[in-house]
């Protein structure tokens, strides 16, 4: 008995001490939740008073938005003593202070300052994010279902605020939710923020412990589209992907032009519904962007200048390359038609140097020695083949610089067709490699040497095999790994009427109208030179060898390669240039030649028995 005495008092101690612990140990492990609530109310106490007293002070036009603001201040001091014992004291003088500068009506960024001031504080206190935002985008269909079960008794099922339970209310009547002007100053985390904590002297209760966090978020975004305002909106209307990559650009401008939480929250959830799909195609630059967001969320309202053009920056570069990813469709009948014309301009072209040949022998009397071409052709024929295989093999076992090599293999074939474009137009291109094949072949036959002869007709095709490797891969690259089915259905419609045109030409003697075909075939490649020179440096700017400068209002046409970045459109434009310049150069020389043969021409005299004969394929 003695010992129970003896004891009881120790036990009674100690049960004390339990009894302590548990509330300590949750108060420690809440730490973070009640400073988040804290820091909530602070910073609804700064936007309820802002709204409540005129910009400079010393006035009240909304006496019922500052006494909000005061029973906020009053709520939150309730909690400070919940709060880490490090931070307890600051608190509450902060918060004290905000109710003596509410109290002589100070100006609004005082009170601002000072509650910004606190938060930060708060945050360093328990080492935690205080704006807990979704990890996902909100449901709006959840949203709704949330707000008729919490929110439309009060708020009625428009959000007018005229629900059933409305008029029986005590305090002020519950929030019109569809006015645009009320909800024009409240971010979704203001909206957020009171579901979690109530609104304090009105009957909007706190659903902190009611509702899940992502139930509270998905009311937040459903009560934001009542009013119109959010960019969930337009993201639910089956906006086209263009349109949302705009959409989010307009949200991103606006944050960083207004330092505004709100459109900054905004353009992330308006990201949010085509993220998924960049995600899918491209995750690194999902990453990103992702964090680049959190920085503009997390830092437009404080930071300076210079800070908030570096992240706009980086944000529409991102933004750029992801429209490029998931927005950009290549169109099935262009990749057709280009694919069509590379085939026929450059087995054209074969054909002509190939009938060339063989005339040149029949004229020479070495008939015989034909097949020795036809060799030097058909090698020609599988060494492109195989160029092509090592081609393909090189993307392959490079997979991590895919996007720099198709870059490069874009600008190439840009130049090559740039160039080849021009020279078919002027119709020098063909008649210069003619006679260098005439000369290369009349070497070959005075020294007898069959060799010779076929390396002649293997150089001559297989000219013509890697330049259509080389823009049938650039165009390949163009199309983003989409079309290639389109892109072979081109390329074997072109080889089957080139197989038409062999025929007709060598069985039929079939004359072809070579200057219209060589001046559309022209034209067709300098607009593929375009194109490649815009999505070349696309690709180059994708894996980082080029900066990416968005421009903004320029243009965005990728059926044309045009991008709205610095890079791609001057080079596009020195493209233009050029092509302008060789116009004019073949203008003032075709001129001059006329005016030449005018001038040398006896008048009297008709020179129609000394024009060139035609060539076998048609007109020279």
């Amino acid at each position: 008995m003695r010992a129970i005495l003896i004891y009881l008092p120790r036990l009674a101690c100690l049960s004390l001490l339990i009894g302590l612990a548990s509330p300590l140990a949750s108060q420690v492990t809440d730490s973070l939740s009640v400073a988040r609530r804290v820091a909530a109310a602070a910073t609804l106490a700064a936007q309820e008073y802002a709204l409540g007293v005129v910009p400079e002070g010393g006035r009240i036009r909304l006496p019922e938005e500052v006494g909000e603001a005061r029973l906020f201040i009053d709520q939150a001091r309730l909690d400070v003593g919940y709060l880490p014992a490090g931070v307890r004291g600051s608190a509450d003088s902060s918060l004290a202070r905000m109710a003596e500068l509410l109290d002589r009506l100070a100006p609004p960024t005082e009170v601002e300052a000072l509650a910004s001031g606190l938060v930060g504080r708060l945050a360093a206190a328990v080492g935690g994010a205080l704006e807990v935002l979704p990890t996902r985008p909100p449901s709006l269909e959840r949203g709704s279902v949330v707000y008729r079960e919490q929110c439309a008794a009060c708020h009625g099922d428009a959000g007018r605020g005229d629900g059933p339970k409305a008029a029986t209310l005590e305090g002020p009547p519950p929030a019109d939710l569809t006015d645009a002007t009320l909800m024009a100053g409240t971010s979704p985390v203001d909206v957020f923020r009171r579901v979690t904590i109530g609104v304090p002297g009105t009957a909007m209760p706190e659903f902190e412990e009611t509702l899940s966090r992502e139930d509270r978020w998905a009311v937040t975004a459903y009560v934001m589209t009542l009013s119109g305002g959010s960019g969930l909106v337009h993201a639910r209307q089956g906006a086209s992907p263009g349109e949302v990559f705009a959409a989010v650009r307009r949200q991103v401008d606006s944050a960083v032009a207004l330092r505004s939480e709100r459109l900054a929250f905004d353009a992330y959830l308006t990201f949010e519904r085509i993220e998924t799909e960049v995600r899918a195609k491209a995750p690194g630059l999902a990453g990103e962007l992702e964090a680049a967001f959190g920085w503009l969320r997390g830092r437009v309202a404080s930071a300076d200048a210079a800070e908030r053009r570096a992240i706009a920056a980086r944000l529409l570069a991102g933004l750029e390359r992801a429209e490029r990813v998931v927005a950009d469709r290549g169109s099935g009948g262009t990749l057709f038609a280009q694919s069509l014309v590379l085939m026929l301009r450059e087995g054209f072209e074969a054909i002509l140097i190939i009938g060339a040949l063989m005339a040149f022998l029949a004229r020479a009397g070495a008939s015989e020695r034909r097949r020795e071409v036809a060799m030097g052709a058909w090698a020609a024929v599988a060494a492109s083949i195989a160029t092509w295989g090592l081609v393909e093999l090189l993307f392959h076992v490079t997979p991590a610089h895919r996007e720099a090599i198709e870059g490069f293999t874009m600008l190439l074939a840009m130049a090559v067709l740039f160039y080849v474009s021009y020279w078919l137009l002027s119709k020098i291109e063909v008649t210069r490699w003619t006679a260098f094949v005439r000369g290369k072949v009349e070497a070959a036959i005075s020294t007898g040497s069959g060799l010779a002869l076929a390396a002649v007709a293997f150089l001559a095709v297989y000219r013509e095999g890697f330049e259509t490797i080389l823009f049938y891969q650039a165009l390949l690259g163009s199309a983003g790994g989409q079309g290639a089915g389109l892109i072979a259905a081109g390329a074997g419609a072109g080889a089957i009427l080139l197989v038409g045109v062999y025929v007709a030409v060598n069985y039929f003697g079939l004359r072809l109208p070579l200057r219209p075909f060589f001046a559309v075939t022209s034209a067709v490649l300098y607009y593929m030179a375009f194109v490649f020179a815009g999505k070349g440096v696309a690709e180059l700017q994708a894996a980082g060898h080029v900066k990416l400068t968005p421009l903004a209002g320029a243009p965005r046409f990728p059926l044309l390669g045009i991008y709205p970045t610095l890079e791609s459109l001057a080079l596009q434009g020195v493209l233009l240039v050029l092509a302008g310049g060789a116009l004019a150069w073949l203008f003032l020389k075709s001129a001059a030649a006329r005016q030449a043969v005018v001038a040398d021409r006896p008048p009297a005299v008709s020179d129609r028995s000394s024009s060139p004969a035609p060539s076998p394929a048609g007109e020279s």
